[in-house]
């Protein structure tokens, strides 16, 4: 079973930039389709983005696009969430999870009862 870390979180002013990394236990990270999710204090679990196994597609919520990054590097097992221009309403902790599945589609990726793996989290908080 895939094992995740995250790391990279922390406390930064609004308009600044954070990356976070998740670092997956398995030669077999390649073949999983990964995502970022977050979750602030007394809300639901929030889709934030995803990237296939191979890396050439992503999806992004509407509330991230064109601020966040996902990216991969499958030679070191870990897949990447570049934050720029942050906001305090990103303020959440940030998950990664990983997807065994083959179907890889915005409406299927942004469900967080596809993945079966989840990290620990990290928390951002953006002061304003």
């Amino acid at each position: 079973q895939v094992q995740l870390v995250e790391s990279g979180g922390g406390l930064v002013q609004a308009g600044g930039s954070l990356r976070l990394s998740c670092a997956a236990s398995e030669r077999t990270f390649s073949t999983y389709n990964m995502g970022w999710f977050r979750q602030a204090p007394g809300k639901e679990r929030e889709f934030i983005a995803a990237i296939k196994w191979t890396g050439a597609m992503t999806y992004y919520a509407d509330s991230v696009k064109g601020r966040f990054t996902i990216s991969r590097d499958n030679a070191k097992n870990t897949v990447y969430l570049q934050m720029n221009s942050l906001k305090p309403e990103d303020t959440a902790v940030y998950y990664c999870a990983a997807d065994q599945g083959i179907l890889f589609t915005a409406a299927t990726m942004s469900r967080s009862n596809k993945y079966e793996h989840w990290g620990q989290g990290t928390q951002v908080t953006v002061s304003s």
